[in-house]
């Protein structure tokens, strides 16, 4: 990929593509660290595999920075080479902390910018960052995002809303308070689709990723998203008399799980009870 430079417009302008991705990623996987004076710098730590992307962030940056790559032992591999990008500039870092991204610990703090910006690529930026594109174990499409933030998790659902159509609420994981946000099978498609757009800047291999899920089709026999079917008084009325979720079942061809469920919400008033005829 050519090096993008800086297109004429202030540095961190978020209504550029680049930047607003720019941004994003900075604010899932930058560390902007606050030293004494004027003393201080921003470092983003990647696999050397993705030391690409560190090149374009250079050029896009009217500032002096440096990239060094060095190789050492951890938990998941004998041998890990990262290559690091370091900005020391306190006016880019002022900057960057004027827009939103906090020094130090930061991950739950993010949010999106508050100025305008361009929205799918900024969510580009930090799907890129903490997110993941494929398919799962069973051969689905999906893409999804792991954040601590509950702005970012929000933003993520309500765009997503807008392109794809589907709801998602987010709810904290038990275990450690993470927002996992998923998509799979179609909206992960479009999804996808709308995000990594031809020629946008992005990591090559989630890029890559994104583009192969264009080429799932729905299985035949599988059920079509977003197509649950409304109760009538009329099945109402036969699942009451068969009093069985799983005879009602075969009549009605919906699942006993869903026929457990309208039953116990008929008999609780969740419901109203169908009319009589």
């Amino acid at each position: 990929m050519a090096e993008r430079k800086p297109s004429g417009r202030q540095f961190m302008d978020l209504r550029v593509p680049e930047y607003s991705y720019m941004f994003g990623f900075l604010q899932a996987d930058g560390h902007l660290e606050q030293g004494a004076g004027q003393k201080g710098k921003l470092r983003v730590e990647l696999s050397a595999r993705d030391v690409e992307l560190l090149h374009q962030f250079r050029a896009l940056t009217p500032y002096n920075s440096t990239i060094t790559e060095r190789t050492r032992s951890t938990n998941f591999a004998a041998a890990y080479t990262s290559a690091t990008w370091t900005l020391y500039s306190l006016a880019a870092r002022t900057t960057l902390h004027d827009l939103g991204l906090p020094h130090g610990r930061k991950s739950a703090l993010i949010a999106p910018p508050r100025s305008s910006f361009s929205g799918r690529d900024y969510l580009r930026g930090v799907i890129d960052a903490d997110g993941s594109v494929g398919y799962t174990g069973k051969g689905l499409p999906f893409i999804s995002l792991t954040t601590t933030s509950t702005a970012i998790g929000h933003y993520l659902c309500d765009y997503a809303k807008k392109v794809t159509g589907t709801q998602r609420t987010i709810k904290r994981n038990t275990r450690d308070g993470i927002y996992n946000v998923l998509y799979t099978m179609e909206a992960a498609q479009h999804l996808a689709a709308d995000l990594y757009y031809p020629g946008c800047l992005s990591l090559e291999r989630k890029r890559s990723a994104a583009g192969s899920l264009a080429t799932w089709v729905r299985p035949a026999g599988m059920r079509a998203a977003h197509t649950a079917r409304r109760w009538n008084e009329t099945e109402d009325r036969i699942l009451l008399k068969l009093n069985s979720p799983t005879a009602a079942a075969d009549v009605l061809d919906r699942t006993p799980q869903s026929c457990n469920l309208r039953m116990w919400r008929l008999r609780s008033g969740q419901v109203p009870l169908p009319s009589k005829q």
